[in-house]
């Protein structure tokens, strides 16, 4: 496996992280059973990732209403010290999923970490993150709460998700920030112009998710119906957007072709080229996906391939928004 360390901080841990997100039902609804044969497969694959020398472990205190936490805990016993645990908190939800929004008061901020720390079984978290910034507190006094739990011992280091320039210099000036969560991709690529270098310039290192972009940069969506969920969320999976952006990734499809490879393992390789700064954080649910994305751990690139890629997916390329 390969390292990298996260910033100035120094935060050694795997190139390759495992976001276990989609181990949950994270649109609401009930769970399936715990223990039952969905969770066995997700605590298998969280232990095989572990035994193939991924550290960083991300999940969320919203996932599944605290069911993906219950996972990793269940995967981590008994080694706890291979484990990097990245928790983001404070993202509400209704019980059919809807997202009424982040609290991001101090008291809640305490109030979620001492339910990860049970959930998880641990008595500390190596990086918390508030999941969004909310727009009613002040995020200084969001942020402050985190470096308060750092001073007691129950945090490592500060991370934070889905920021802009501003909010990330912002939240550094209160507490060294380790690392920043955002989506990062060939098709995502709007964090170059400005969040990207404010990172660098301060030592922060990033955490890229989305590296295949729901599938897109896979050639997933080529051979199956889009889920009508998935599209009316993100209006680059829906209508003319989506035959459009189909014919993009044409491109990254052939290329892989030519060098025996998948397009996802090019997708998280390019993510990879980016610098040494960079973590590219992938999904996975079953262990049958691991030795794939894996494999882009052996990828280079020459000048003319990260030229031409650089073209294709110039920013912009990728049409309909995120989100």
């Amino acid at each position: 496996m390969q390292m990298r360390r996260l910033g100035r901080n120094g935060l050694l841990v795997s190139a390759i992280g495992l976001g276990c997100m989609r181990m949950s039902n994270i649109m609401g609804g009930p769970q399936p059973p715990l223990h039952g044969d969905r969770d066995k497969e997700s605590v298998k694959t969280i232990e095989a990732a572990l035994d193939a020398g991924i550290t960083l472990l991300n999940t969320g205190d919203f996932y599944g209403m605290g069911h993906n936490e219950t996972l990793v805990a269940e995967a981590i016993r008994g080694r706890r010290d291979r484990a990097f645990l990245s928790v983001k908190c404070g993202i509400q939800r209704t019980h059919t999923g809807t997202i009424l929004g982040m609290d991001g008061r101090p008291s809640s901020i305490k109030n979620y970490a001492a339910y990860s720390l049970q959930r998880l079984g641990v008595d500390h978290i190596d990086l918390y993150q508030p999941g969004r910034v909310d727009p009613s507190v002040p995020y200084e006094e969001t942020i402050g709460a985190v470096a308060d739990l750092i001073g007691e011992g129950k945090v490592r280091h500060l991370g934070v998700s889905e920021v802009n320039a501003d909010q990330l210099r912002k939240a550094h000036s209160v507490h060294p920030v380790a690392a920043l969560e955002i989506e990062y991709s060939l098709a995502s690529r709007f964090i170059e112009r400005a969040v990207l270098p404010v990172a660098r310039e301060l030592g922060i290192g990033v955490v890229a998710y989305g590296v295949v972009t729901q599938g897109l940069l896979a050639g997933a969506m080529r051979k199956q119906v889009v889920d009508p969920a998935l599209a009316a969320s993100f209006p680059r999976f829906h209508g003319e957007s989506l035959q459009k952006n189909l014919t993009t990734v044409e491109f990254l499809e052939h290329m892989a072709a030519t060098k025996g490879r998948t397009p996802a393992q090019l997708a998280t390789a390019w993510m990879l080229s980016r610098g040494d700064d960079i973590v590219a954080l992938l999904g996975m649910s079953r262990r049958s996906h691991l030795s794939e994305n894996l494999g882009a751990l052996d990828i280079s690139f020459s000048s003319e391939d990260l030229d031409a890629l650089d073209k294709v997916f110039a920013p912009g390329a990728i049409v309909g928004s995120r989100s």
